[in-house]
């Protein structure tokens, strides 16, 4: 009768270690992810940032294309102005 016990205790006793682990588990498992969660929050975060600066347009860019577009229109002014001299329509 003590054997039958003893192994029933044993039984229990491992159900309930098992038990307790799968809660360890559970929470490691939703540790890891929320890990990677954040740091796919922080890469994402990143790649947005990223994609505004992309489409987003500084002061000195919009000088620098303001500049160039003076040039190529002077360009294409004194194209013109030889034309015009060579007696060609522009």
């Amino acid at each position: 009768m003590n054997k039958t016990i003893g192994t029933g205790g044993r039984l229990l006793a491992l159900a309930g270690v098992c038990l307790m682990l799968q809660g360890c588990l559970v929470g490691a498992v939703v540790g890891a992810g929320a890990a990677v969660v954040g740091g796919t929050a922080k890469a994402t975060g990143a790649v947005v940032g990223a994609g505004v600066d992309a489409v987003t347009t500084s002061d000195e860019e919009t000088r620098a294309k303001r500049e160039r577009e003076q040039r190529d229109h002077e360009r294409e002014q004194r194209r013109c102005e030889q034309r015009q001299r060579q007696g060609q329509d522009c």
